[in-house]
């Protein structure tokens, strides 16, 4: 006999009640109509002061933009947060790639912060000369750090700037001090001896090693190594701590092939691990006795005052170069110099100063 009857599978889907709406079409127009407005200089100065991330965060984008119309609401900004800044300790950390800095700066941060530390980590990632691009992944490297509510992670692409240092870190550690945070670390790319630009904004310059790599003969040579006013060999754990320790050894027989430095003090090595948590708390008491010693010979202030006119004949520079490529008349004189230059009709240095000419007229 033929079975008429439908078989219903348990799986099949049910008509039911329609979901309510959840989200009032209102309120999200609201908050998108909120995103577009651009805060006043003031609301973002209130907001610094206060120690409002938020408004940090669009600040520091404010300062890092290239867009002309940027320039003057970006200055205003900054010269308000000035009189705020300047009551924090400056370290800044540099490495070759692979040597562990965010791994380290991550168990560094959260061992500060343990401490009532406010530490603001001001991470440069390197951008990419074809795409220009940059991964700006150090948020998801300390995933721990970014999560402590006292403290705050900013990477931000090296662009074209010498040394890995992004163009406008400087202003960025006024609006970090302005809102609050006492410890500023600056993570550069690591490229060797072009890490000048850093060690012209910190106070003390923090040098990390690794040991198996084949580099402790670098230990003679000057640069990197003559600027560092501590070197610590990181990844010392495991079957690596006695490399460690011959590394130590070797750097700190190098150092003492160096001149005596203006602040007095006597460059240290250590040993540490990231993973371990063993030598961390060693290195805030290095920094730490570094920064009583030259606050009590007056180095510490005489440094920042070197600081400061460095940074101003820097901003000169930059701003003149900015004001040079977005002059109108320059940017189409450059293209016709440019072709003339490639088809070897005029040589560099005569087209250069055929722009440089115009320009000044």
């Amino acid at each position: 006999m033929e079975n008429n009857k439908k078989i219903h599978s348990a799986l099949q889907e049910k008509a039911g009640i329609s979901p309510p709406e959840i989200f009032s079409q209102k309120v999200v127009d609201n908050i998108q109509k909120s995103r577009k407005r651009q805060p006043s200089s003031q609301e973002l100065v209130e907001g610094i002061l206060s120690g409002n991330i938020t408004a940090l965060s669009r600040a520091i984008t404010l300062v890092e933009s290239t867009n002309p119309d940027h320039l003057a609401k970006a200055n205003e900004v900054i010269n308000a947060c000035l009189p705020h800044a300047n009551k924090s300790a400056r370290i800044g950390i540099t490495g070759v790639p692979g040597v562990g800095k965010s791994t380290f700066i991550e168990a560094f941060g959260k061992h500060l912060t343990t401490l009532g530390k406010k530490v603001a980590v001001l991470a440069v990632d390197p951008s990419s000369s074809i795409s220009h691009g940059s991964i700006l992944g150090d948020k998801t490297r300390m995933e721990e750090l970014v999560k402590d509510k006292n403290a705050y992670i900013r990477p931000s692409a090296s662009g074209d700037t010498l040394g890995g240092v992004a163009r406008k870190t400087r202003e960025t550690i006024s609006l970090c001090e302005a809102c609050g945070f006492d410890t500023i670390i600056i993570e550069t790319v690591g490229v060797g001896q072009s890490e000048t630009a850093v060690h012209s904004m910190v106070d003390f310059f923090l040098l990390l090693k690794i040991a198996g790599a084949g580099d402790e003969l670098q230990g003679i040579k000057r640069g990197i190594m003559e600027m560092a006013d501590s070197i610590v060999i990181n990844k010392a754990d495991g079957d690596n701590i006695k490399k460690a320790k011959l590394a130590k050894t070797e750097f700190n027989r190098a150092l003492h092939l160096f001149p005596a430095k203006k602040s007095g003090w006597i460059p240290t090595t250590g040993t540490c691990s990231a993973i371990t948590q063993d030598g961390i708390s060693e290195v805030w008491e290095t920094i730490s006795k570094f920064l009583e010693l030259t606050k009590g010979n007056n180095y510490f202030f005489e440094k920042r005052s070197q600081q400061n006119e460095y940074w101003l004949l820097e901003t000169i520079n930059e701003q003149l170069k900015l004001n040079f490529y977005n002059h109108p008349e320059i940017q189409k004189l450059l293209d016709e110099n440019k072709k003339a230059v490639q088809n070897d009709e005029i040589s560099p240095f005569a087209a250069a100063q055929i722009l440089l000419e115009k320009y000044f007229k």
